[in-house]
């Protein structure tokens, strides 16, 4: 049954793509680490770096729907801009799926079949908070709020009661309505079809363009990109009884 989406990931969560918890001290042992793109920003008040910002992070797929979705610990909540566009959701306490659909062997930046969904973490939801950047067959670099019949989402913030920062992120978008704009040699997804998959996190903490935490890739050239196979659900981690 699709998940309803309304900030608790636990009708999903167990059979979603997810590699465990991500914070700074686990990005600079991965190969695609560049201290100048994974950092988080020091202002002088902020905590260790290995409490400044950890999250989880979950992708799952149906025959309609990207879904995605985020447990994360932040020590503060900062979605202010100072000089705002609506397209710059990367100086803003963010996150952003960056898929290729279908994926090929050509390095490109946001050409067809690129595609980029990010969420300002804001959970008063203005019209620039569920972005998307993507490609078509004649554009590179589209910026555009991701059609709101195409997009469902929610952010309940501070849901364990510990960190006015921490938050929830579960969002899911229309993949025909999305991908197959940006791509017309996508066709609706099946096991055994190959994405591109990179994971971008932002998290400025008052600063003009802060942290950022990348997942799976270097950047906007697609050829860096993690090899994403559309698999089944996973099955739920079993525990021993006493």
């Amino acid at each position: 049954d699709p998940p309803a989406i309304d900030g608790d990931l636990s009708e999903w969560r167990d059979r979603a793509f997810t590699d465990g918890v991500w914070d700074i001290s686990r990005l600079r042992h991965t190969p695609w680490f560049q201290a100048w793109r994974n950092r988080l920003t020091d202002h002088g008040t902020e905590p260790p770096p290995d409490e400044d910002l950890a999250t989880r992070y979950y992708t799952a797929w149906d025959d309609e729907f990207l879904y995605m979705g985020a447990e994360s610990r932040d020590n503060v909540n900062d979605a202010d801009d100072p000089e705002h566009e609506d397209k710059r959701w990367y100086f803003k306490d963010s996150i952003c799926w960056f898929v290729e659909a279908p994926r090929d062997e050509a390095p490109e930046r946001f050409a067809q079949g690129d595609n980029a969904f990010c969420f300002v973490i804001d959970e008063s939801r203005p019209g620039y908070a569920a972005w998307w950047r993507h490609g078509t067959p004649g554009e590179t670099y589209v910026e555009e709020p991701i059609p709101v019949d195409a997009v469902n989402y929610v952010i309940p913030m501070n849901p364990w009661g510990e960190s006015d920062g921490d938050f929830i992120l579960e969002a899911r978008v229309n993949m025909a309505a999305t991908m197959g704009v940006s791509d017309p040699q996508w066709q609706p997804p099946q096991t055994g079809h190959v994405y591109s998959l990179e994971i971008v996190q932002c998290d400025p903490d008052g600063g003009p363009y802060g942290g950022h935490f990348i997942l799976y890739g270097t950047g906007d050239d697609d050829q860096t990109w993690g090899r994403a196979v559309l698999v089944g659900p996973l099955d739920p981690i079993e525990r021993l009884p006493k």
